[in-house]
């Protein structure tokens, strides 16, 4: 079963809406999601400097009441921000950048130099101890002494461990490498009282707090994790003193609601319903427009389908300035133009049956009359026929010249023509019969006034011109025929001075078999087709032909052609 436009129309739309719906959407959660990640990575690398300006005071004081100081650089550098530090046990150090509005339920972070967070501090020790924290030491690991070419530092050692009382001349030694050495022997007792705890031996440490033993001999000392992690801890332990106390750092806004992190992930259903009002709405509006344009088509549809059955139609109501109202508006003009041309074809049929019926019922009366023995085949009846003959020739001659004009296959043999000329040669041929009429034929002319066109077809024209002219006028009157130059274009006027033609009469004066007075026989008014073939040739010369005329005054053709100079 074939579908119909309006079915096709709503599902293509339905189409184009669920994929332009899709795409918006995509489009929109991309884009979303990345002004999300773009804002969030900003304010993620704010809390980073805050934290590690933070992180750096702590490693320099040994108590947070000069932070607020800082805290305020910090305000003023990252505005729109709320800084607030809280020790472990609930007191509040510091609270600037906010109405004191209520604290997020978790912390950002804590500000801990011997707990260094190391999402904030990528590349962070593996203890996590801030290496800018060197507490009773001198120098940082990196730089301390290992060498002891002198032994100071072995007798000094063995002095703590053993009680020698040797002379070590520790006093010879630079006071840094002499303190460095001191604190870690400090720190040697409080890994091995970790140890002791642990039921572990006792270690000795290197500068860079590995044990001794690992380095000079090779040997794996026991429980290796075990003596790292008491090492760890008896360093934190040995460095607290120097330091500030742990603080809950919290990053909010001025008025201390907490920044929420948004996620599109969840929002799915919600997408999902939109787009589904979306495209629902979409349908609708699809419906309703389907409709309305599928209306006047199928209108047009049934209008044609009447029409192709020969019956006449009405005008389809036209609504609206849009294409399917200027295709409808198109559609009346044809049906009608097709209505006009149905009716003249039919007057043409009938005309041309009515021109053809006289001669031929006159041939056929003589023709029987002769043959029943009523007149005689005579030279006078001969003649007779013949005149009928040559009318019906002469008609059938002007059908098919204005045949071949209408299909615009005329040939042409156009060359330069003198209009003077071309008068002169029209008025000797119907001067005759002009003076037999009583009529007075006159023909003036520029004689440099040239044309090109077909002499031949240009004297045919000429020719209807005049003979209807010298026709209608009654004896007395005149005909002017008169060439000027006019506008760059070559005019030609054929002015009578006889009856004139009445006004509601003059725009069917070109027409085929068109006769002002419907009783004149064909003996006086001819074929009635030698106007429309003047209008065809003077066209196929890329001219005009028109007509004025006054009741009873007279009538005036005019053929412009273009002018040849």
């Amino acid at each position: 079963m074939r579908r119909s436009v309006f079915t096709r129309l709503l599902v293509v739309v339905v189409l184009i809406a669920v994929c332009s719906i899709a795409a918006t959407a995509w489009l929109a959660t991309q884009l979303t999601q990345a002004s999300i990640a773009r804002e969030q990575g900003r304010e993620l690398a704010s809390d980073n400097r805050i934290y590690a300006t933070l992180l750096t005071y702590s490693t320099d004081h040994r108590d947070w009441s000069e932070v607020d100081g800082y805290v305020d650089s910090l305000i003023r550098e990252h505005p729109g921000r709320r800084i607030v530090l809280v020790t472990k046990d609930g007191r509040t150090v510091a609270d600037l950048g906010g109405d004191g509005g209520q604290l997020p339920a978790k912390a950002a972070a804590v500000v801990d130099p011997l707990e260094v967070d190391p999402v904030l501090v990528p590349g962070a020790p593996a203890d996590r101890i801030d290496k800018r924290v060197l507490g009773p030491f001198r120098t940082p690991i990196d730089f301390r002494d290992r060498e002891d070419p002198t032994g100071a530092l072995y007798c000094l050692r063995l002095n703590k461990k053993e009680r020698t009382g040797l002379d070590c001349r520790e006093r010879d030694l630079p006071f840094d490498t002499r303190a460095d050495f001191t604190a870690l022997l400090e720190l040697e007792d409080l890994v091995n009282a970790c140890l002791a705890r642990r039921q572990l031996p006792p270690v000795d440490l290197d500068p860079d707090y590995t044990p001794a033993q690992k380095q000079s001999t090779g040997v794996q000392p026991p429980d290796e994790p075990a003596v790292g992690a008491c090492v760890a801890a008896s360093r934190k332990e040995q460095l607290t003193p120097y330091v500030a106390q742990p603080v809950l750092l919290y990053l909010t806004n001025p008025t201390g609601t907490p920044t929420a992190a948004i996620s599109l992930s969840g929002n799915g259903w919600r997408v999902v319903g939109a787009a589904a009002a979306v495209l629902l709405v979409a349908v609708g509006v699809a419906a309703f427009a389907g409709a309305r344009i599928t209306r006047p088509l199928r209108a047009l549809t049934a209008a044609a389908t009447h029409m192709s059955g020969g019956g006449d139609i009405p005008p389809v109501p036209v609504r609206g300035q849009d294409e399917i109202a200027g295709l409808t508006r198109a559609f009346n003009t044809m049906a009608a133009n097709r209505a006009q041309l149905e009716q003249a074809r039919k007057a043409m049929v009938s005309d041309v049956a009515h021109e053809l019926r006289t001669p031929l019922s006159n041939i056929r009366g003589w023709l029987e009359a002769a043959e029943d023995g009523v007149h005689d085949l005579d030279p006078a009846l001969i003649t007779l026929l013949l005149k009928e003959a040559l009318v019906l020739q002469h008609v059938v001659d002007d059908l098919q010249d204005l045949a071949v004009a209408e299909a615009g296959s005329l040939r042409l043999t156009l060359e330069r023509v003198n209009v003077v000329t071309t008068l002169e040669q029209v008025q000797a041929a119907h001067e005759a019969r002009a003076t037999q009429a009583g009529v007075t034929l006159s023909v003036t002319a520029d004689p440099a006034l040239f044309v090109r066109a077909d002499a031949l077809r240009l004297r045919q024209v000429l020719d209807n011109l005049v003979a209807n002219a010298v026709r209608y006028v009654p004896a007395g009157g005149t005909v002017a025929v008169e060439g000027t130059s006019e506008d760059g274009d070559c005019v030609i006027t054929v002015s009578d001075t006889g009856p004139g033609i009445a006004a509601d009469d003059l725009p069917h004066v070109f027409d085929r078999f068109w006769r002002a007075d419907k009783s004149r026989s064909r003996s006086t008014g001819g074929s009635g087709l030698g106007l429309a073939i003047v209008r065809k040739l003077v066209e196929a010369h890329g001219g005009t032909v028109g007509v004025s005329s006054t009741t009873g005054v007279g009538t005036t053709f005019r053929v412009r052609l273009p002018e040849l100079t």
